[in-house]
């Protein structure tokens, strides 16, 4: 039976991806070693991880200033990370989740955080309004929120520095990054495996705190060495190229834009039409298209955990929502197809007709 895979994260990858990186772990570009077992200062790879970074400039055409970072530690490690090298007095903060609820905890063991507006009252189902405070620091927010299936799908103009956490919706759509101080996510959700971090910064804005900085800790190290200031995780950051480089050989993030709203649109579409089915996020702006969460309709609650037997019989994998919401969660990442999108469709319509 073919799997069709939901998951949240750590996720769906390429066939691109994992058939060539299957192929490096063997023979590493036929130097009969292992992509695992080489030194990190192999000309070789040293290679990868240039031509990582020059494929992150040409897909979201980051103009001059910014500068791309490979890192371990997580976006986690990046609540950290930002107001420790950014914030200086005060920064503000747009709660939309549980990881914009953990950076925000982060930031406040460095100063003032003013958080300008949270959609918790209502299990963060909605992107609430707000006002970005021009004596900000920097104004954090988390584009896409995977648990709770939100999406702000716009760049902001912003009068302070715009740093966004982009972990689940990085290359799903183009990006303005000239708005942007700092873009940075974890890759597990829509670039490569697990244990890599990217960073996009903005040079000019660091270097103007007055505490100190621990070496490993302040992006500039990790600027002036290229990544390589530690051994990086290799095999992610390898992981990471083929997929930038199948998002070009696919028509880049303008075309996996135009996929991703399709494939959406019609799962939603079957959410709204399926009496048994609703969506968790009721304004259709506010909708993750990456994170599409939904549950049984009220009168027929009782059948959450039968369908999700029978999903998973269908090779439905990993649907089920997040245990903070309940329900269902498909996430629909660029290397979901769009098959995978009808497959769950057409088990939402054969359970309707069970019942």
């Amino acid at each position: 039976m073919k799997k069709h895979n939901f998951y949240a994260g750590p996720s769906i990858m390429p066939e691109f991806t994992i058939n060539k990186t299957a192929e490096a772990i063997k023979d590493f570009e036929g130097m009969g070693l292992s992509l695992m077992e080489i030194s990190h200062r192999s000309k070789q790879f040293e290679a990868v991880m240039e031509d990582a970074q020059q494929a992150f400039k040409d897909l979201l055409n980051i103009p001059e200033g910014y500068k791309v970072l490979f890192l371990g530690g997580g976006a986690s490690l990046q609540f950290a990370m930002i107001p420790f090298n950014l914030m200086q007095n005060k920064s503000a903060y747009l709660n939309t989740g549980s990881w914009a609820t953990k950076a925000i905890k982060e930031a406040k063991l460095f100063g003032d955080v003013d958080v300008v507006a949270s959609s918790e009252d209502k299990t963060f189902n909605y992107i609430p309004e707000f006002t970005i405070p021009k004596d900000a620091d920097y104004f954090h927010i988390t584009t896409n929120n995977t648990i709770y299936g939100t999406e702000i799908k716009e760049d902001l103009d912003s009068p302070v520095p715009l740093v966004a956490d982009m972990s689940s919706d990085i290359f799903s759509r183009p990006v303005d990054v000239s708005k942007y101080g700092m873009i940075y996510g974890g890759a597990q959700k829509n670039l490569a495996p697990s244990g890599v971090t990217f960073v996009i910064v903005k040079e000019d804005l660091l270097g103007k705190v007055d505490r100190d900085i621990p070496t490993m800790l302040d992006y500039r190290t990790h600027i002036k060495k290229g990544s390589m200031f530690n051994t990086p995780p290799v095999v992610p950051v390898y992981s990471a190229l083929q997929t930038l480089k199948w998002l070009q050989q696919n028509g880049g993030v303008e075309a996996m834009q135009k996929v991703n709203i399709e494939k959406a649109n019609l799962l939603y579409d079957e959410i709204q039409r399926n009496k048994l089915f609703k969506p968790t996020v009721a304004k259709e702006e506010d909708r993750s298209l990456m994170n599409v969460c939904f549950i049984m309709n009220d009168e027929y609650a009782e059948l959450e955990k039968e369908f999700f037997e029978f999903a998973t019989n269908k090779g439905m994998v990993g649907i089920k929502g997040h245990r903070s919401v309940g329900g269902f969660r498909a996430s629909l990442y660029n290397a979901l197809p769009k098959e995978s999108v009808e497959a769950l469709i057409d088990t939402m319509k054969e359970f309707e007709a069970k019942h």
